[in-house]
């Protein structure tokens, strides 16, 4: 390792005193122009995350869907998982070495991880729209490239895109061509099949609106339109064109307002989505015949997903076990819908991607979506290998459904939750099933829900337990919770603290928007008396959606 070249380099992009960050499940995020120095380390530190595993490791310049003006950068495991935890906290006390410290701590890094410094290293790189995100990459380049490393720049992806190109790198391309290309064929390939299954495509299946938030989801999807649009029309707004990234747009935006993006014209039932930034979430919603919106959340998402294929595996007779994770944050009917019509297990994780993840990694299939739309499946290797050999051995209908699994198996992004692959599997089951949007939404009726914060001095004085459902201090808090609780039909409500700021979260649910809000008001009151709440107490709650 040449330090001195290290140290050279470096200079040349010099961390702003005083600033320190904290790599989280989104990796690094804050205002583009703070942003140089971090972006120049994880370029060394996935050289040696590379040399350390004997794999492609991908870094992907993005702050989803965070505004404009704000960039990120994430490191991408070799299977296209999200960074190991020890990792994580390598990349934070990197980012934050004083200059003169820096080839010091790269050396512990080394030393601690057992880092073979002869070895090769190879890493990929992928960036979003943002007007920041091209000199960002560059000096992820200057990271990757001073320390030897070999690189592979495929530009603009979005972030599952690059998570598939680690996935299909390590794997030696039997997951799939590590290109833009042999991801829309494996896709769009997978997808014709599976349409191809519907007794009757009616027109009324066939065409979508798609919000593209302003962001790197409309140049993908222009990409991929041609591979599909034999099966499905597609119309983009919001392609970043004019608007701007995120602003009054994208997942984030109608998940949080429960309204339409601007620039959307909505018919009355007509089906429409939205991607986020980077095109890792999706949201589907329509108005009805009265006006009224209706949002399609990640719950209702990973229903129609599960529900289809525990049909298919009753349809084939195979007993592979089939589970859905969620958070404290699903919905209560959904929950019910589940495990009480449907018969699937459902599974509650802390919140968090890598939570949800890593639980889904213990059953032959594995759903997870957290209620902001961001999810995907997961098959084990075996669950895999018994689909494709059934496809190839079972006869008739059963054939057909194992073939139907086989499909959904190449057309999931199984590296990571894809907007893009998401949206291609819920038309394809719509289109199956012979549903449209409204009686989707009709499986069950999400019960009012209400999501509050209280400001406390500070947020650690609340731990919790259960997957964050109870709180274990301050004593008194869950008891007080759980008295709350008792007056509202139908009821649940937790709290927990922010993973970045002393505030807690409060979540309530009852049988109408009234009880939950009211609820969430005597909730938010009992952490303020209990927890240190600081500055005015919470207010009633007083506009509805």
């Amino acid at each position: 390792m040449d330090l001195d070249a290290i140290t050279k380099y470096s200079a040349l992009h010099a961390k702003p005193n005083g600033l320190v960050l904290q790599y989280g499940t989104a990796g690094f995020r804050t205002k583009a122009e703070h942003l140089d120095h971090v972006m120049f380390r994880m370029g060394l530190l996935a050289v040696l995350r590379s040399k350390q595993t004997k794999s492609t490791i991908g870094v992907m310049v993005t702050a989803s869907h965070n505004p404009e003006e704000d960039n990120g950068v994430k490191l991408v495991d070799p299977l296209g998982e999200m960074l190991a935890p020890s990792w994580e906290e390598h990349a934070t006390c990197l980012a934050n070495a004083e200059e003169q410290d820096m080839p010091r701590v790269l050396m512990d890094i080394s030393v601690k991880a057992a880092v073979n410094l002869q070895q090769d290293a190879f890493v990929v790189i992928g960036r979003d729209t943002r007007p920041s995100s091209e000199k960002l990459s560059q000096s992820v380049i200057d990271g990757v490239t001073v320390l030897e490393g070999q690189f592979h720049d495929y530009g603009l992806l979005t972030t599952p895109q690059l998570h598939y190109m680690v996935y299909c790198r390590n794997t030696s391309g039997q997951y799939g061509k590590a290109t833009i290309e042999g991801y829309c064929q494996k896709l769009s390939k997978a997808f014709t099949e599976l349409t191809k299954q519907a007794f009757c495509s009616g027109d009324e299946y066939r065409s979508l609106k798609v919000d593209c938030a302003n962001g790197i989801g409309a140049l993908k999807l222009r990409e991929m339109e041609h591979y599909i649009s034999q099966e499905l029309s597609v119309q983009l707004l919001n392609d970043g064109t004019k608007g701007k990234l995120n602003h009054l747009c994208g997942a984030d935006f109608v998940k949080s307002h429960q309204k339409p993006p601007q620039g959307m014209e909505m018919k009355p039932n007509e089906r429409c989505c939205s991607f986020d930034g980077d095109a890792d979430r999706i949201v589907y919603y329509y108005l009805d015949v009265d006006g009224h919106f209706h949002l399609i959340d990640g719950d209702k998402i990973a229903t129609l997903i599960s529900s289809f294929l525990k049909e298919l595996l009753l349809e084939i007779g195979e007993s592979l076990n089939i589970g859905v994770v969620q958070t404290a944050y699903a919905n209560g009917s959904s929950t019910r819908y589940l495990e009480e019509v449907m018969k699937v297990p459902v599974y509650c994780t802390k919140t968090g991607v890598k939570h949800l993840h890593h639980k889904a990694q213990e059953f032959d299939i594995g759903v997870y979506f957290e209620a902001n739309g961001h999810g995907t499946v997961l098959f084990s290797k075996a669950a895999e290998i018994r689909i494709k050999q059934l496809a190839k051995e079972l006869e008739d209908k059963k054939r057909k459904a194992a073939k139907m699994l086989e499909n959904v198996i190449d057309l999931f992004n199984q590296a990571a939750g894809d907007a893009i692959s998401d949206m291609l599997v819920i038309e394809a089951i719509l289109t199956l099933k012979g549903l449209t949007v409204q009686q989707w939404d009709a499986l069950y009726m999400d019960l009012p829900n209400r999501q509050l914060k209280v400001k406390v001095a500070d947020r650690q004085v609340i731990s919790t337990t259960d997957a964050e459902r109870q709180v274990v201090t301050p004593p008194g808090l869950q008891e007080a919770i759980n008295d709350l609780v008792k007056k509202y039909k139908l009821s649940r409500a937790f709290v927990r603290p922010s993973g970045t700021e002393d505030i807690v979260r409060v979540y309530a649910e009852a049988d109408s928007q009234e009880n939950a809000d009211s609820l969430a008001h005597a909730v938010s009151l009992a952490v303020f008396q209990l927890a240190g709440g600081v500055g005015e107490p919470p207010q009633p709650v007083s506009c509805p959606y």
